[in-house]
């Protein structure tokens, strides 16, 4: 490296040093992949100072920071001056460049360093603590003693870079040292050490040495890490900075504790970490990263677990959904980040539906209302209230839904869906087999709920326009049973070119990766109209006809159909079975 090149890399740091106030970033990713986040380098003295003086600013007023900031840190940086303001000789260049090759390189970070670490933040914490104690009502007396605390916790930072040493540093009670400065009275230590450990429990150091990394873990969790955590958030303002990066590391701490260990997501929903969610949720903020973060740790919440579905719902968890996905009814994200928080707000909503209580809180809130204006508007929120709709009628508790949707003239909606599928610049988000099972499982789901006069309404939409839509629903039949014959030629080409026997089950999983499901249901809605109207039955044979199909083909699907059902509810099982037979029988 020559003089200038020296001197060039001087500058871009000084730059760097000028924007160090920026803390670790908030990176946005797609919804279904876990964030990670880029280590940064550790902030300067400067900085660190600069952080805890503004608490002093707020407990002294600006007078007496300022004689703090002439006597305790007359030394900082000043962060207006740049290298290139400064004028340097020849000499002055070649004695750093020499300075710079002849400095000696760190001291490695091994046990004995680990132990002098902890040593030295238990000293800091007790001195803080004796200095606090002794002048409550002068912090420029404890100032220095906290920003050592805080410098202390800072270098525990290289514990990340090692995680064979997380043994070690809980034979050192570090994760207790830890959970315990949680509570310090300056948010800056505490957001500090959120910071930290949200380093230390990153899902990549923890993979490197599972042994090692999983004793730390359940240290933590043995000393109440989620509840604490928890607790912490509601004490952190998100109008200053530090604090809120402080939220958004505590939610990234939560996503990497779901991910190394899905069992948690219950019992964090259960310290209160479900409701603050919902809390933020709610919150008239703007949108910003933390805001999206929060969609998506939520959504997480719900994806898999039973009981935070019913305790969303307890908590008024699906008006907020609607209040919030409400703002899209006519508007599109005006981001990819918030398009992205959009989306998630729709999967949680999907995931809450799975509970059937939650249908009728669905139902109360006008919840078809809004899923109908959705899709009706043609925004980016049409695929995400397919979706819905589509877990809203589904299922023994989808009635009071489905009757609903045809009381709100949500067929005028739904039927242009069915019989054009939208261009992929206008799906929003979903692709054209997403879009069309979506909208074959709303119909479906219609046919085996309503009764009376709300059926009649949508048998007779097949019967309009000289039956269009039933000559789109055979186009639809044709397609997926190509797209299934195919699948069902590669599954016997590859168990001869490998001489490999698959089970039945295995067959049967990739014919539905492959478009039986959506098959499935188009036959059961041929065969269910077809038997309430006989000129709806004529048509379908004509046109199978036509195509050299064979309505026997329908009847097998639909039989294969019913015979897989699942049997989570077994009276809806039950019932369902029996619905077809009968169907079947008159066909």
């Amino acid at each position: 490296m020559n003089v200038d090149e020296f001197l060039s890399l001087v500058k871009s740091g000084s730059s760097r040093d000028r924007s160090g106030s920026e803390r670790r970033g908030r990176p946005v990713e797609s919804t279904n992949t876990s964030r990670k986040r880029q280590r940064e380098p550790e902030k300067t003295d400067g900085l660190v100072k600069s952080g805890i003086m503004k608490r002093a600013h707020m407990e002294l007023g600006p007078v007496q920071v300022q004689e703090i900031n002439t006597n305790a840190i007359s030394n900082r940086k000043d962060y207006g001056n740049t290298t290139s303001e400064l004028e340097i000789s020849v000499e002055e260049k070649l004695k750093i460049l020499q300075m710079v090759e002849n400095e000696p390189e760190g001291a490695p970070f091994d046990d004995a360093t680990l132990k002098r670490m902890v040593s030295v933040l238990e000293k800091k914490i007790s001195k803080n603590q004796e200095m606090r104690i002794k002048f409550p009502e002068q912090p420029e007396k404890f100032m220095d003693s906290e920003i050592e605390l805080h410098e202390s916790v800072q270098e525990l930072h290289a514990l990340a870079t090692d995680s064979e040493l997380y043994s070690l540093a809980v034979e050192l009670s570090l994760p207790s040292i830890l959970l315990g400065l949680l509570a310090h009275e300056n948010s800056d230590i505490s957001c500090s050490v959120v910071d930290l450990l949200q380093e230390i429990t990153d899902v990549d150091t923890i993979n490197e040495n599972e042994d090692s990394t999983a004793t730390f873990l359940d240290a933590l969790l043995d000393q109440q890490a989620i509840s604490l955590l928890t607790q912490n958030l509601d004490r952190l303002d998100e109008n200053n900075k530090d604090e809120a990066d402080g939220v958004h590391n505590t939610l990234a701490i939560f996503e990497n504790l779901f991910e190394i260990r899905p069992q948690l997501c219950s019992s964090a929903a259960q310290n209160g970490l479900l409701q603050w969610l919902l809390k933020r949720l709610k919150a008239r903020m703007p949108f910003d990263a933390n805001k999206q973060y929060v969609g998506e740790i939520l959504a997480i919440l719900l994806q898999d677990t039973q009981e935070n579905r019913a305790t969303v719902g307890d908590l008024d968890g699906i008006d907020i959904l609607l209040q919030q996905l409400a703002i899209y009814k006519r508007h599109d994200p005006t981001t990819n980040e918030e398009g992205e928080f959009m989306e998630n707000l729709f999967n949680c909503l999907c995931s809450a539906l799975l509970w059937g209580p939650n249908r009728e809180k669905f139902l109360k809130g006008e919840g078809p209302q809004l899923m109908n204006l959705m899709l009706r508007e043609k925004k980016q929120s049409r695929g995400g209230s397919m979706k819905v709709l589509n877990h809203a009628v589904s299922g023994p508790e989808g009635a009071t839904n489905a009757n609903k949707i045809v009381d709100i003239l949500g067929l005028r909606t739904l039927f242009p869906l069915l019989m054009k599928t939208p261009k992929k610049s206008k799906r929003k988000g979903l692709t054209a087999r997403e879009h069309e099972e979506h909208i074959v499982s709303i119909l479906a789901g219609l046919l085996q709920h309503l009764t009376g006069q709300n059926r009649i309404r949508v048998i007779v939409k097949f019967e309009e326009n000289d039956f269009e839509k039933v000559e789109r629903l055979c186009e639809l039949h044709f397609k997926y049973l190509e797209k299934i014959n195919t699948v069902d030629k590669g599954i016997v080409e590859h168990m001869r070119s490998s001489d490999e026997t698959l089970d039945d089950e295995e067959i049967y999983l990739r014919r539905l990766d492959g478009g039986l499901f959506i098959l499935q249901l188009i036959d059961y809605i041929i065969l269910d109209i077809s038997v309430a109207n006989p000129a709806i039955k004529e048509k379908i044979r004509s046109v199978i006809q036509l195509r050299r199909g064979s309505m026997e083909t329908v009847r097998e699907i639909v039989k294969e159909f019913a015979q897989n059902i699942g049997d989570e509810n077994e009276d809806w099982k039950a019932k369902q079975i029996e619905n077809i037979e009968d169907l079947l029988q008159q066909f």
